[in-house]
C-alpha cells in the first residue's frame, strides 16, 4: 500500500451523496493503468505552453513550471483524471450538470503534490470540460482522523499558501468554475494549523472547504457518554465493536490513522469507566491528562457499529438531542468555523 495513488470523483445533490468512484494500484499509476498514449500525447502538447515561470496572485516568486512536472502529472494522475471524467460524465447524464458539486481528491496519494503537480493537474481537469468546484490535494506531514495535525507546521504553512495560489491562477488561466476551492480532507482538529491557514485565506482573499463530518460524530457519542446511563452504555458498546473489529475498521483508512494498540484499553476496562472519564478520555483536548487519541480514532473510524445498531442508536440521539447538540455546536462553531473562517482564537483548545 505504502504506493497506492488515489484519486476520487464525488458529488452531492442537497448535502447528500450520489456517487463516488475511486481506485488504487501499487505502481505508480491510478486505477490499474495508464492514461492512453493518445491522451498523454493530447496532455503534453496543450500543456507544454505554460512551462516556463508563472506569475502568481500574492506570491512576489514566480512558480518554475519544469517539463518533469508535466510528465509526472502526465504519467501518475492522467489516467486517474480520465476515469474521473468517465464517473463525471455519467453523472451528469444521470442528473444534470448543474445538480451536483464535483470534487477530486488526491489526499490519499502516496506523496504530496507539488504546486506545479496541482496546476498541471487542474489543466488536465480542464481540458476535459469538468466543472470541479473542489479539489483535495495531500500536504506534507500527518492529517490523522480526529487529532491534531503532525508535521512541520512553517512547511505546511508555505504549500497551504502556494495551493491557493495556483488555484486562484488557475481560475484565470483555464476554463474552471469560478468558485473553486482547495478542499482539506481529515480537516477537522486541526487546532494548529487553524491561524496559518485564516491568515492565508484573508491574504488571498480565498476560501477552503473543510471536511468535518467524523468530529461531529465524535461530538455525538460525547454527548451520549456525558448524557450517562443508556447513552453512556451505548458509547461503550461502540468501542467495544470497534476494538473487537479494529482489523476491519483499520483497512480503509490506512494512510489517515495512527492508531497505537498498545495504548488502546480493553473493553473490559472502559466498561466501568464513568461517564466523564469516558468524556474526557474522547474529547479533544490534550490538556486533560486522560485524553487518548487513539481511542480517539478508533471511535472516530468505528462509526458503522453505531450504524448497525439501527434505531437503538437514533432513539438515543433524539432522547438525548439537547446535550449532543450543544457538543456539536460548541465543537464546529467555537472550534472550528471561529478560528479558521472568523479568525477568533481561544487562548486554549476548549475543554
Amino acid at each position: 500500500m505504502s504506493k497506492i495513488a488515489r484519486i476520487f470523483l464525488s458529488a452531492a445533490i442537497l448535502g447528500f451523496a450520489v456517487a463516488a468512484a475511486w481506485a488504487q494500484t501499487d505502481g505508480p499509476i491510478n486505477f490499474g493503468r495508464p492514461a492512453r498514449a493518445e491522451s498523454v500525447s493530447e496532455f503534453i502538447k496543450a500543456a507544454t505552453r505554460y512551462l516556463g515561470p508563472l506569475c502568481l496572485p500574492n506570491s512576489e516568486a514566480p512558480l518554475e513550471l519544469k517539463n518533469a512536472s508535466l510528465m509526472n502529472v502526465a504519467r501518475r494522475y492522467l489516467g486517474a483524471v480520465e476515469e474521473a471524467n468517465r464517473v463525471y460524465r455519467r453523472i451528469a447524464e444521470k442528473k444534470g450538470a448543474a445538480n451536483f458539486i464535483a470534487e477530486i481528491s488526491l489526499d490519499e496519494a502516496a506523496v504530496p503534490q507539488t504546486a506545479e503537480d496541482l496546476f498541471f493537474i487542474l489543466a488536465a481537469v480542464s481540458f476535459r470540460n469538468m466543472a470541479v468546484q473542489t479539489i483535495a490535494p495531500r500536504f506534507s506531514g500527518a492529517f490523522l482522523k480526529g487529532i491534531d495535525y503532525e508535521g512541520d507546521v512553517q512547511k505546511f504553512a508555505r504549500e497551504f499558501e502556494s495551493a491557493l495560489a495556483v488555484v486562484e491562477m488557475a481560475k484565470l488561466t483555464f476554463d474552471l468554475p469560478a468558485n473553486l476551492k482547495l478542499s482539506i480532507h481529515s480537516g477537522s482538529d486541526k487546532f494548529s494549523l487553524y491561524p496559518i491557514m485564516h491568515r492565508a485565506m484573508a491574504k488571498a482573499g480565498a476560501g477552503i472547504h473543510l471536511k468535518t463530518a467524523g468530529t461531529t460524530w465524535l461530538e455525538e457519542v460525547i454527548g451520549l457518554a456525558a448524557s450517562g446511563g443508556d447513552g453512556l452504555q451505548l458509547a461503550k458498546d461502540v468501542y467495544a465493536g470497534a476494538l473487537s473489529r479494529i482489523e476491519e475498521l483499520v483497512r480503509p483508512y490506512l494512510a489517515v490513522i495512527g492508531i497505537d494498540r498498545a495504548r488502546l484499553p480493553s473493553s473490559e476496562e472502559v466498561n466501568a469507566w464513568s461517564g466523564l472519564e469516558f468524556v474526557e478520555a474522547l474529547r479533544h483536548d490534550p490538556s486533560c491528562p486522560r485524553f487518548n487519541p487513539h481511542i480517539r480514532q478508533l471511535v472516530h473510524i468505528g462509526f458503522r457499529i453505531a450504524a448497525e445498531m439501527g434505531g437503538r442508536f437514533t432513539d438515543l440521539l433524539r432522547r438525548h438531542r439537547d446535550i449532543i447538540e450543544s457538543q456539536v455546536t460548541e465543537n464546529l462553531l467555537r472550534r472550528h468555523i471561529e478560528p479558521l473562517f472568523l479568525g477568533r482564537f481561544a487562548d486554549k483548545i476548549p475543554g
